[in-house]
């Protein structure tokens, strides 16, 4: 008897703006090279759609992503043309905020010992993901400004910490703990928590009294805690001790680009947006870069690993492990772009990817 054909997973494509226009592409190209059972739509939402109809998001934008699609790969936001970059805001923070995503998982992870700046660090010594709690802290924009533009001004940011969204973040990280290995096929045994309770005493409790709780839950799994000057210390100092960190919003941005510098620069890095059960997100670390966009220099290796990232979340395990080593591959030969230590650009370092993924 004939199995059914698999069927197929929608995808949804926003490259954005600036380099995402570039990278996103070459990921495509190889995701497609993989042979993925996927049905890509791309969709227009950025600056330059913008500037022509003032649309940032559709009305029914975010509803219809969750309705009709398995996952999202996107780009970056972010032109110069849009000074208050409220495009960027509505499509990106919006697709967080309103499709709930509350779990940012980035890997940290080191190719080749060429791309760490740190001495004496090897590939098999950096191998560790941050969980980033992704729905609130400041990012929820509360606040305001009071008597704005005279001596007298006051501006006020508040750090949005609620129950709910602190414990799930906590326990997600816990259970990432438990369902992934490491890239040598060791199972994960440590999550950190990363605060500023000492100073951020109301939120700082809450994070600290939910993460005792929930850690009594995994016996199994040594629980610790680091502040965040402190964490962001021992990172440079020796990132070998690290496994699974779990913090909040601010944090989480702040010491992802710290990590980045580790594994050879945000051009590197990957990162999904994930509501479990629920349509999830998946976008490289790094910005629009206006400065580079164009020029057919931007690095598409994180936007390949996190199309890896999203087909590993889809269920297509032997598709993301192809893409994945085609990655290394191509950093270990420097068919690479000029960051990395290659001499490539954007489309040729993509297709060399692509076309390695084909031969597999």
């Amino acid at each position: 008897m004939t199995e059914p054909a698999p069927s197929k997973k929608r995808i949804a494509v926003i490259p954005g703006d600036g380099i995402g226009k570039e990278v996103i592409p070459q990921a495509v190209n190889v995701i497609q090279a993989t042979g993925a059972t996927v049905e890509l739509t791309e969709f227009d939402w950025g600056a330059d759609r913008y500037l022509r109809d003032r649309t940032t998001v559709p009305a029914d934008g975010f509803a219809m992503l969750g309705r009709d699609f398995d996952a999202i790969l996107v780009g970056a936001f972010g032109d110069p043309r849009v000074p208050t970059n409220i495009h960027a805001k509505q499509i990106l923070l919006g697709m967080r905020f309103q499709m709930d995503l509350y779990a940012n998982v980035r890997p940290v992870r080191l190719l080749d010992a060429a791309l760490c700046p740190l001495k004496g660090i090897e590939p098999k010594d950096i191998d560790f993901v941050v969980i980033r709690e992704n729905t609130e802290g400041v990012y929820t924009d509360a606040g305001g400004v009071f008597k704005q533009g005279t001596p007298d001004e006051i501006a006020t940011q508040e750090d949005i910490n609620t129950r709910k969204g602190v414990e799930r973040i906590i326990r997600y990280a816990f259970e990432y703990c438990e369902r992934h290995k490491k890239l040598d096929g060791s199972p994960r045994k440590q999550v950190l928590m990363c605060d500023k309770s000492n100073a951020m005493t109301h939120a700082g409790g809450l994070w600290q009294r939910v993460f005792k709780e929930v850690s009594r839950e995994y016996p199994q799994i040594m629980a610790q805690h680091m502040y965040v000057d402190a964490l962001c210390m021992q990172m440079v100092r020796d990132p070998r001790q690290f496994d699974v960190i779990v913090t909040n919003n601010m944090f989480g941005d702040i010491i992802t680009d710290l990590a980045a510098g580790l594994q050879g620069g945000l051009g590197m890095a990957a990162s999904g947006n994930i509501h479990p059960g629920k349509t999830s997100m998946f976008e490289p670390v790094h910005g629009s870069a206006p400065p580079i966009a164009g020029k057919n220099v931007a690095n598409p290796v994180g936007a390949i690993l996190t199309a890896a990232m999203m087909l590993g979340h889809l269920g297509m395990t032997r598709e993301a492990e192809k893409i994945e080593a085609a990655v290394l591959e191509a950093v270990r030969q420097k068919k690479a772009t000029q960051d990395i230590g290659g001499s490539l650009g954007t489309r040729e370092a993509g297709e060399w990817v692509a076309n390695f993924v084909g031969r597999e």
